[in-house]
């Protein structure tokens, strides 16, 4: 997303005071009574390790957060269940009931409503546990930390797993919804490295779903998000992770065509998998930057490998061997933290010196277009993969529809403060996006319909330009495991 280079720690700052205010609020049922009572049902019948909270109280308030302004909102109380029978009882009170609800786990999400609720928000927090199995080689990890938890959790063990790629990510959005990371060439999307999910069903049941136990669920769940319940827990491959080398590399307005002549020729040639790369090219409050993360999955990168990003003149640098939770966090994106909002997505299969003008263009144009709208960061970043990130799993899963071949990307971020102008900043991304594709496609690249993805796909995107032809399974999948359409009560992509 973006990165904060040579800006003043006043900017800085400042964005935290763009934080959406906390107020009380109720819901109304389909006979437009208030529920408040819900709430205290909840709070009767689960065991008394889950807590309920209400306005007015610091953990209400911890539970209704969310990273980006525009996908908070004020619930009539918070739940923090500390058992997975627990989270049953909730979803059957919440069923009966017809009460909306929220599921959060890291609260990442940027879409409006997508874990957050005005009904019963609920907070993972308390599934925290990470739980390393030498003999298998995998580790048990709650949907209610962030992935930096995970990384420093697994450090002593010298192993990791494929989770985000930035600072602040929870568990959940990533095993449910895809995961790009810098060891992806090596081992596939993060929710490639599921091997279980604990689930409670809709309907209050706690089970575990594997490849062999629910072939059918296990492929839903990889993409499918909170369609089929509530994930308490994942268990996930580890890999040996020793220290890696890389870091950030910010360039100024001036050095723009040094620094893509660089990330064009690191796709043209690099082939090893262990070597990544994540470029921004940002528009933060009128000043125009480009940062790179470096990325070597050991604790020297071969000789010369980038050598080219290192030459082109600077204006920061931190670039260290170190833990590979150092490098994720070398990127400070949690001062975005109370924005409002969006993102989207456009692939790619090839990245050169043409294309990245254009995206440097699309940069320019729309952060100077858009200022006067509220706009505070407008950001394109270059993802670069191999097309082989697609084959490091044994089974099919809900996104990406087709694995024939990997693309690299372009993610965009737009992030502004006045509610006024959403409809303004979903024309804007959308009008950039199609832009991007039309010129890609005049370019010869065959992208036009590859599928988006889901964790970066703005709100009014479709199901097919996401699913494809994997959307009937899931819609069928859907109706045999939630008849009542219970999870329809919560936010997000719904089948």
């Amino acid at each position: 997303m973006v990165a904060f280079a040579d800006l003043p720690l006043s900017f800085l700052f400042g964005l935290s005071a763009l934080t959406v205010p906390v107020t009380s609020s109720g819901f109304l049922d389909a006979g437009n009574v208030l529920q408040s009572t819900v709430c205290e049902q909840i709070a009767t019948e689960v065991s008394s390790s889950s807590v309920v909270y209400y306005t007015g109280s610091s953990q209400y308030t911890k539970d209704n957060y969310h990273w980006s302004a525009s996908s908070s909102q004020a619930s009539e109380c918070s739940f923090e269940p500390a058992t997975a029978e627990d989270v049953g009882i909730a979803l059957r009170i919440l069923g009966q009931t017809q009460t909306p609800f929220g599921i959060k786990s890291g609260g990442h999400a940027a879409n409006a409503g997508f874990s957050s609720t005005p009904g019963v928000q609920i907070a993972m927090y308390s599934f925290s546990d990470v739980v390393y199995d030498s003999a298998t080689q995998t580790a048990t990890v709650g949907t209610g930390l962030l992935w930096d938890d995970v990384y420093v959790a697994l450090e002593k063990y010298s192993v990791t797993v494929v989770g985000a790629k930035v600072t602040g990510i929870g568990i959940g959005g990533i095993a449910l919804g895809g995961g790009y990371s810098y060891l992806t060439n090596q081992h596939g999307l993060g929710f490639d490295n599921v091997v279980a999910y604990e689930l409670v069903l809709p309907n209050g049941t706690v089970t575990d779903i594997t490849s062999s136990t629910d072939p059918d669920l296990f492929f839903a769940l990889r993409g499918g998000f909170n369609n089929f319940g509530i994930v308490t827990r994942v268990t996930v491959k580890t890999y040996p992770q020793s220290q890696v080398w890389g870091g950030r590399i910010s360039y100024s307005l001036d050095q723009w065509e040094g620094a893509s002549s660089a990330i064009a020729n690191f796709w043209a040639n690099a082939t090893d998998p262990k070597a990544s790369i994540y470029n921004t090219y940002n528009y933060i409050s009128g000043v125009a930057e480009i940062s790179t993360i470096l990325f070597y999955d050991a604790p020297t990168c071969p000789e010369g490998m980038f050598d080219e990003f290192l030459s082109v003149p600077h204006i920061e640098k931190d670039i260290s061997t170190r833990s590979y939770v150092s490098l994720v966090q070398s990127l400070p994106l949690n001062v975005t933290s109370g924005l409002r909002s969006v993102f989207h997505w456009v692939a790619m299969e090839e990245i050169t010196v043409p294309v990245l003008n254009m995206i440097a263009n699309e940069t320019l144009s729309w952060g100077a277009a858009l200022t006067d709208s509220s706009a505070r960061i407008i950001s394109y970043d270059v993802d670069v993969y191999l097309s082989t990130l697609y084959d490091h799993v044994d089974s099919p899963t809900a996104y990406p529809p087709s694995r024939s071949r990997g693309y690299s990307f372009i993610e965009v971020y737009y992030g502004w403060a006045d509610s006024n102008y959403d409809d303004t900043m979903f024309d804007a991304v959308d009008a950039s996006a199609q832009h991007m594709i039309q010129a890609l496609t005049d370019d010869g690249q065959d992208i036009a319909n590859v599928a988006v993805y889901p964790n970066n796909a703005p709100p009014d995107m479709t199901l097919e330009r996401m699913y494809g032809d994997n959307l009937p399974r899931l819609r069928a999948i859907k109706k045999a495991v939630d008849p009542d359409n219970v999870m329809g009560l919560t936010g997000g992509w719904k089948f």
